[in-house]
């Protein structure tokens, strides 16, 4: 028995073996690189953000129109060293649409050693920064399509990243509140500057950023206090998965029907193992496999191998819904 516990530990690196090992990839392409290289690596960069995804909102980059109004030295105080882009989303509402803005880090997926020392500091990973992980846009898309099941609602999203979910939410759905959380620091404040880029196309909604741990005491003060949760990929690291479930218990109305969706692809035993923290936890649990006919309708394309997004797996690229319940 001994003997395949070890076995399991060393088929199964941790989150921060894992971390340190994208470091290595990303230190070793940077000095590989020249300048007028890593220009051309930046500028792929941004434009392959979410080419790889089911790209259900149309967006594209364009040059950040608070940059001639802002001081140079604090946006560089706020960001470091990295290159921001800006993403214009276009949100279909109605026969109309609306565009919201969405701030971003350009040279994400060249990790700086700053990356991974916030990680291992505060025991999280850094997959927020990497990129729009493509269950965020189907979340995004989810929320945009169900606009009605958040109206009058206190909303949080979870593990957000740079918040795309949230601010459709925001943006398009009248909830009372909304809460934008992550637990990387670095995050912040790329999620408060799309809450500011936008506040006008939020109407009477308190949107606010929040730097969250879901191991962290804080989250107390916020307990049965949501109507809805949303999260999106999140189940990615087991050895957060107990955290997660706890969190989602703790914040979940008591008194009144409240709900979490969350979605994520299965990724071999990784949703399931999740699922056992859900049940462990007094939670209910609903799976949807088919849960919009766009996102099957492009899911099946991917399947049939739409060359736009080479080497799709079912197992590890569709996210699955899941829905908990008190």
């Amino acid at each position: 028995m001994e003997a395949n516990t070890t076995a399991d530990k060393i088929s199964e690196p941790n989150a921060s073996s894992l971390r340190w090992g994208i470091l290595r990839r990303a230190l070793l392409r940077r000095h590989s690189s020249s300048p007028d290289e890593q220009s051309e690596l930046d500028q792929n960069r941004v434009s392959r953000k979410a080419s790889r995804g089911f790209n259900l909102i149309a967006y594209h980059v364009i040059d950040d129109p608070s940059e001639e109004k802002s001081d140079t030295s604090t946006s560089k105080n706020q960001f470091g060293s990295s290159r921001v882009a800006c993403f214009s989303y276009k949100l279909p509402i109605h026969h109309n649409s609306l565009n919201i803005l969405l701030y971003q880090r350009v040279d994400a997926d060249g990790a700086n050693l700053n990356d991974f020392e916030v990680c291992n500091r505060h025991n999280i990973d850094n997959t927020g920064l990497v990129c729009q992980w493509p269950s965020e846009d189907v979340l995004a898309y989810y929320c945009l399509s169900n606009a009605d099941k958040f109206r009058c609602k206190k909303v949080i999203e979870l593990g957000s990243g740079y918040g795309l979910a949230g601010l459709v939410i925001a943006a398009v759905t009248q909830a009372t509140e909304v809460i934008i959380s992550d637990g990387n620091p670095q995050v912040f404040n790329y999620i408060q500057r799309s809450i500011d880029a936008n506040s006008g196309a939020f109407g009477d909604s308190i949107v606010k950023p929040m730097v969250l741990h879901w191991n962290h005491d804080k989250l107390e003060d916020f307990s049965n206090s949501f109507d809805i949760i949303v999260a999106s990929d999140c189940t990615f690291f087991r050895e957060f998965h107990k955290d997660l479930a706890r969190t989602i218990r703790t914040l979940l109305r008591k008194e009144k029907p409240s709900e979490a969706i969350l979605f994520s692809p299965r990724r071999g035993d990784s949703l399931d193992k999740f699922i056992l923290e859900i049940e462990d936890s007094g939670l209910h649990y609903n799976i949807i496999e088919m849960y919009d006919s766009e996102v099957w309708r492009r899911h099946q394309k991917f399947v049939e191998g739409d060359d736009s997004w080479p080497n799709y797996e079912k197992d590890h690229c569709y996210p699955l819904l899941v829905n908990i319940t008190q």
